[in-house]
């Protein structure tokens, strides 16, 4: 990227009011929320520069907004300032400010005050120059009248053309300019846009979101428009015949600012010189892990806590906290273990019969030096990290743990499962493990496997010569 990342849009004043509910309120049936706690952060364009910054530490980002003289200015300047740059035209009216009161994760009422918008006129150099230098502009349309600022938007129609341009729209807003790169309206947005536009709105769905996007895009003479499905993910029409579709990660938390994440992360992609497909899938990955460590709210906290914005990495599931949650709550815990390369019928089959004997199963599996000290040079096919995320796609598997010794026994001795699981063709063989399991009070069971089926077998079937491959030629 040339040039910073230029948010330019509409900032608001968000604040979690968080306390706790043991009581009614003798005059009315609301809850009484005590103990209660503020926590302000920046919404709007503000959060989406916040996160950018965050998420890129070290990158220039520079927050173009509209900003009041009054009490919340004030502490949106505050927010704002160690973590972006911020270039501030003037707020005619009050900060817009969104109170959400909560008790504890639950939302009680939210109280909305301030009815400022962008005031039209000149914008002075210190705005033509932060987007004539921009390497990216994300523009934030919260309806507040940035967008319908006769400068700036004469400003962004110039930029179209040599500058990637990604526009988060509102319905209260004013439409993208012509030729901006991307569009990321929600749903709900896509479908109140291309019905005030007289597009075909008719129906739900994927084939409804590609309508509408295909639309918008034709309407708006955007090069994409992508339509975010919340926890579907995404859908973008770029041109081609067919959209293209990214799902999102499971997630569960606050979801308030999603939509800011996703667009600062496509921002962000395209920045770094990718495709749209690069963006979106980019900008589902960022909003999906912002929403799975708790969204707002969580962030709000963070500020109050550490100053830090930056949304922490996501963590796999553990599997010694998958065996503890399990033993507090009084389940029996399922281990097994191997190499797993080239996961086959044979392991699946394992893996389902292992699950129903108890309520959770951890696999442990052998890194990639463990399996060269038991299989040979020309093993593993696939990495352990490989073979590990393919685990964890199943559903019978709750978590995955690699070790490194010729043997689970030390790994085992520190997980303690109830019930450690190998395969029938272990029938008569010694296993070392089997002693540590036993001395905790532990039990070794041998469970049946489909005949036929192994990884050496595979490997060799397609090794031979009449598959049509030189022996020793798949690896």
């Amino acid at each position: 990227m040339n040039g910073p990342l230029v948010v330019i849009g509409d900032t608001l004043l968000d604040v979690d009011i968080v306390g706790e509910a043991a009581r009614l309120c003798p005059d009315a049936p609301v809850p009484v929320i005590g103990r209660a706690v503020e926590r302000p952060r920046p919404g709007g364009a503000g959060l989406a520069a916040l996160l950018a910054a965050a998420d890129r530490p070290g990158r220039d980002v520079v927050l173009v907004t509209a900003l009041a003289d009054d009490d919340p200015g004030h502490r949106l300047r505050a927010l704002l300032a160690p973590h972006v740059e911020v270039v501030a035209l003037r707020l005619g009216g009050g900060t817009p400010c969104k109170m959400r009161v909560r008790a504890g994760r639950h939302p009680v009422a939210r109280l909305d005050v301030g009815d400022g918008e962008a005031a039209d006129g000149p914008v002075g150099p210190a705005v033509s120059d932060a987007l004539a230098g921009a390497g990216t502009v994300l523009v934030s349309d919260y309806g507040r009248g940035m967008t319908r600022h006769r400068a700036v938007r004469s400003l962004l129609e110039r930029l179209t053309g040599r500058t990637p341009v990604v526009w988060d729209p509102h319905p209260r807003g004013e439409p993208p300019v012509p030729g901006v790169r991307l569009v990321t309206p929600n749903e709900d947005e896509a479908a109140l846009l291309a019905a005030a536009l007289g597009g075909d709105t008719g129906g739900t769905g994927l084939s409804a979101a590609a309508r509408r996007a295909r639309f918008l895009a034709g309407t708006w003479n955007a090069a994409g428009v992508a339509v975010t499905l919340g926890a579907s993910g995404a859908l973008l029409h770029d041109g081609a015949r067919t959209p293209f579709l990214v799902p999102a990660e499971p997630a569960e938390g606050d979801t308030c600012g999603a939509g800011d994440s996703f667009a600062a992360g496509a921002a962000l992609a395209l920045a770094d010189g990718g495709a749209l497909t690069d963006a979106v899938g980019e900008g589902v990955r960022d909003a999906s892990r912002f929403v799975g460590a708790g969204g707002a709210s969580a962030l709000a906290a963070r500020l109050a806590e550490t100053g830090s914005p930056r949304t922490p990495a996501p963590r796999e599931a553990d599997a010694f906290e998958v065996a503890e949650r399990t033993r507090r709550a009084g389940g029996t815990v399922v281990a097994t273990g191997g190499c797993f390369d080239l996961l086959h019928a044979g392991h699946v089959s394992l893996l389902q019969q292992a699950r129903r004997l108890g309520d959770c199963l951890v696999v442990c599996v052998n890194s990639d030096a463990s399996v060269r000290r038991r299989k040979g040079p020309d093993r593993p096919v696939t990495t352990a990290g490989d073979r590990v995320r393919v685990l964890r796609a199943l559903a019978d598997v709750d978590a995955a743990v690699v070790f490194d010794d010729d043997t689970p026994a030390p790994l085992l001795e520190r997980l303690r499962p109830d019930i450690w699981v190998k395969g029938a063709d272990y029938a008569g063989t010694p296993l070392p493990e089997a002693g540590v399991v036993r001395s905790y009070g532990g039990e070794v069971v041998l469970l049946p496997l489909l005949e036929g089926r192994s990884t050496t077998r595979l490997l060799s079937s397609a090794r031979s010569p009449s598959n049509g491959s030189p022996a020793g030629g798949a690896r």
